[in-house]
Formats: structure tokens, sequence, C-alpha cells
């Protein structure tokens, strides 16, 4: 009967934590969807980097866990339950947002009991130091999703933002190269072709 209670009550934090992160929902990202209709929130964009994941890991700079790798990107956003979205081109505070990050990370894995909620914050931990072959990986795509959304937007949240190209090759390049050389590659040209042709176009504008 005590087994069974525990049992009962270890499920049932586990249910509250599920209904907790139900928020994530909720979170709006910069990001559009492709088709332009409204913007992405947190959760899609986890759930589309775990298949990012799975499509992709041959491109991997080392050998990875794709285990690992997609578990840590299913939760590395789930601390905006609590602290929202971040995009990578506001200016804030890196040290501050990261200690609400981290505190926040602590009270969300802290109502799953016992192991599980103790390995999933280290897990997030892990990718947050981005130090190891699967944290690397798992960085560089949530790189590459932003960055394709962008490219085959018209430019997204870099036009909204006035982004530059040098901007982009500084905030997205060293992160992705770390975890894929490959992808890097690829997605250097797409970006640089990309703002060519927005050069062209003001060019015309200007002409006009």
């Amino acid at each position: 009967m005590v087994n069974l209670l525990m049992s009962l009550n270890t499920l049932n934090q586990q249910f509250a934590f599920l209904r907790e992160i139900d928020r994530l929902k909720n979170v709006i990202r910069q990001s559009p969807l492709l088709d332009r209709s409204r913007r992405e929130n947190s959760a899609e964009h986890s759930w589309h980097l775990a298949v990012y994941a799975l499509i992709l890991r041959e491109y991997a700079a080392a050998q990875v866990n794709l285990e690992r790798v997609i578990q840590m990107l299913l939760i590395h956003d789930i601390v905006e339950v609590d602290v929202g979205d971040t995009p990578i081109h506001h200016v804030s505070s890196g040290a501050s947002q990261a200690e609400l990050e981290a505190s926040a990370a602590v009270r969300l894995f802290g109502m799953i009991p016992g192991e599980q909620g103790a390995a999933l914050l280290v897990l997030w931990r892990e990718f947050e130091l981005a130090e190891s072959n699967d944290a690397k990986f798992a960085k560089a795509l949530d790189r590459v999703q932003p960055l394709l959304v962008n490219v085959s937007t018209g430019g997204g949240t870099w036009k909204e933002n006035s982004v530059t190209l040098e901007q982009v090759l500084q905030r997205y390049g060293p992160t992705i190269a770390r975890g894929s050389p490959t992808l890097w590659t690829a997605c250097e040209a797409l970006v640089r072709e990309h703002f060519a042709v927005q050069d062209g176009k003001r060019g015309i504008a200007s002409d006009a």
C-alpha cells in the first residue's frame, strides 16, 4: 500500500510538470512560420529542432548520442515558461538573463521527483554550457532552424531588426560551425545569397 501511494504521488508530480510546461505553447517567438501566417511558439520550435536532429545527425562535427541530443532540444527552452523568449537580435544583459533561466530550470525540473528531475536539470545545464559534443550539435541546430526560417521568409526577423550580413555571420556562424562545419558551410552560402539578393533589390529601388 505504501509503495502504491508513493507511485501515485510520483505520477501526480509528473502530471503537474507536464501541465505546467503546456504554458510553453503560449510563448511566442519572433520567428514566423514559413507561410508567414503567424509567429511560431517555443513548443513548436522545440519539436522542430528534435526533427532537425533526427534528420541531420550525420552532419555533426563529432560522434553524438542522438537520443541525448533530442532530449536536450525538447527541454532546452522549457525555462521560457517562466522567463519568456529572448530573441538573439535583442540587446539584453546576458548575465542576468542566464541567472533568470537557471532559476527557472531549478524550479521547473524540481517539480519532477527524484532522479528523473535531477537528470533533466543536469542535461539542461549541459546544453547551456555547450562543451560536450552532444550539446555543441544541439546548439548548432538551435541556430540553424531560425536561420533557415529567415532565409525562407525574405529576411524575417533580420529585416524587422535591421540585421546586417556581418551580424548574422557573427551571431550564427561560430555556434553552428562548432557543432557542424558542414551545416555552417551550407548555411553561410544561403545567408550570403540572401543578402546579395536584398542588396540587389535595394539597388534597383534606389535607381528607380
